[in-house]
């Protein structure tokens, strides 16, 4: 059977997206490459004609994370003033949908507490990614308040965007998640002049 010349790279997408869909849900640590591979369609065996190893794919998913991430909020911001886009990501990111997701989402949440205990390559992918969203969100925030410092601003509201997240999803009561997703996007858009 003949196969076309992009049949390798699409399949290599397929594997990549499903390993980005584990971490999601799993986590690194759970990242099972016969699982991926049969979940992608594929046999265990058709493994290494993409990856030389499983931390090659666990670093390879974790950069497909980020950009699954820089492609949604790219179309979720066009068109939109500074501003607009500012309250757009706090009202996403702080909302009930990206709490109960664990299928998509920010990358940083789901492999933060890992970070220390994966691979070099794992951990190179996980910065490079987290340091382009950092410069995203800075540069959002400089052009909706020039003359602000807006490096500052943006870590701190990476901070209170990942923390809340990660503490909405730990509480047992809906109720009380609910609540401190409301009071995060509250004083974010008073902090940065949403309302």
């Amino acid at each position: 059977m003949r196969y076309t010349a992009d049949r390798k790279p699409q399949t290599r997408q397929r594997v990549l997206d499903q390993a980005a869909r584990a971490l999601h849900a799993e986590g690194p640590h759970r990242l099972g490459v016969a699982a991926i591979m049969r979940e992608a369609g594929l046999t265990h065996g058709g493994f290494y004609a993409h990856f030389a190893s499983r931390d090659e794919l666990l670093a390879a998913a974790i950069e497909r994370m980020f950009e699954q991430a820089r492609d949604y909020w790219r179309e979720a911001f066009a068109g939109q003033t500074p501003a607009q886009a500012l309250r757009i990501c706090i009202d996403r990111y702080l909302s009930p949908a990206h709490r109960d997701g664990r299928l998509g989402g920010c990358p940083l949440p789901p492999l933060s507490a890992d970070l220390p205990h994966l691979p070099d390559a794992a951990r190179a992918a996980y910065e490079a990614g987290a340091q382009r969203m950092h410069e995203g969100l800075r540069a959002l925030i400089a052009a909706h308040r020039p003359g602000q410092d807006a490096e500052q601003q943006a870590l701190s509201m990476r901070a209170e965007l990942v923390g809340a997240l990660l503490l909405a999803r730990a509480q047992s009561a809906r109720e009380r998640s609910d609540a401190l997703l409301a009071a995060s996007r509250e004083a974010l858009h008073a902090r940065f002049g949403l309302d």
